[in-house]
């Protein structure tokens, strides 16, 4: 053990077990499949966010066979809402490989572990600390944040030299002992005290030997690169009706919503030019069109502003939609939506045109 390890871990491990979290639904077990659950989950997500996903999905697949035999329209569709989805792909294709290739048990080195789908080097390090009490470091975005805040690194983490040089510090900090209080204490002093924005360094353990406080700026570190500007990329939405039925579309896997049933998109903004292309492309006759209200929504890399438009479709004898008959077209009634994997603005929109159908006077009234 090196001696900044010798001060580093006991502290924190004594911080961690006194004020660190001791009852988030992951804690407490050995057992690999739910420690990965909530690690990929908990990728870029609050734990307050993750915690009634992972519990519903726990409550759904209780292990890993059960994942690997779902289909993956009820995957996502419990993922939905809970953003970057490509990690629910990536996890039902990690169960089937584990079931597939290891006899459904997680290995138990990380280098192993790495080799499946979605699985990165500090996830797979969490998984054999927790699971299996092997002695590897991990780097997540907090642990990141605390060790530029500890040693005082000056570069942005994201560069390659500087994220070694940190897993070399990380790797030297480990302790020989009492390996899973010690990762718990870092995950926990990342959430709760050396936090982005106005860390609070009375409550940190570290706060003696850490150079960025002794500059008086902590929250200055680590460096970002300057972000620039999200492009905006505009889309008009077709909300197709057919009496309570509603049309949707199954995206491509990889991409945006890659995987999930969502509104077929046009380029087009005015009625006249969507009524041609819904004839054109769906084989019916719009007998009403209503634009709604926009939605925004912001990914990673752009702004999307949607402009939904509601059309009602003209009778549907002689043929007419046929075209939408198709494997990555379906009807869905509203009573099915809750149960489809959709985009969470997607979500919204159809639940609240849903809740105005409810609330219309009905004839007769």
């Amino acid at each position: 053990m090196s001696a900044a390890a010798g001060w580093f871990a006991p502290r924190l491990i004594a911080w961690q077990r006194e004020a660190g979290r001791h009852d988030l639904p992951w804690q407490g077990t050995r057992d690999a499949y739910r420690i990965w659950l909530s690690e990929i989950m908990l990728q870029q997500t609050r734990v307050a966010t993750v915690i009634p996903y992972y519990q519903r999905f726990l409550a759904r697949f209780p292990d890993v066979r059960a994942l690997a035999g779902a289909d993956s329209d009820e995957v996502l569709a419990l993922w939905s809402g809970l953003g970057y989805y490509s990690r629910a792909r990536l996890l039902h294709r990690c169960a089937q490989r584990i079931v597939a290739a290891h006899g459904g048990v997680f290995p138990r080195e990380p280098g192993a572990l790495e080799q499946l789908p979605g699985i990165g080097p500090s996830t797979a390090a969490a998984i054999a600390v927790f699971a299996h009490g092997q002695r590897a470091a991990i780097l997540d975005g907090n642990v990141k944040r605390v060790l530029c805040r500890f040693l005082g690194v000056i570069e942005d983490p994201a560069r390659r030299s500087v994220m070694l040089r940190l897993l070399e510090s990380a790797n030297e900090l480990l302790p020989e002992q009492d390996l899973e209080r010690y990762t718990q204490g870092l995950m926990d002093l990342g959430a709760l005290v050396c936090t982005p924005r106005r860390p609070t360094c009375a409550a940190c353990p570290l706060a003696p030997r850490c150079q960025a406080l002794a500059t008086g700026d902590p929250e200055r570190l680590p460096l970002r690169a300057a972000r620039r500007a999200l492009p905006e990329r505009r889309v008009t939405l077709l909300v197709l009706c057919r009496g309570s039925e509603v049309l949707l579309e199954k995206r491509p896997p990889a991409g945006v919503w890659g995987g999930l049933w969502s509104l077929p998109e046009s380029t087009l903004d005015e009625a006249d030019g969507l009524a041609r292309e819904v004839r054109a492309r769906f084989g019916a006759a719009p007998r009403t069109l209503e634009a709604l209200a926009p939605l925004r929504h912001v990914f990673t890399h752009f702004r999307l502003l949607a402009f939904p438009w509601r059309v009602r479709l003209a009778g549907t004898g002689g043929g007419a939609l046929v075209a939408a008959e198709e494997p990555a077209r379906r009807w869905f009634r509203r009573c099915d939506l809750e149960a489809a994997g959709l985009p969470a603005p997607v979500r919204r929109l159809l639940g609240e045109l849903s809740r105005r159908a409810d609330d219309a006077p009905q004839p007769g009234a």
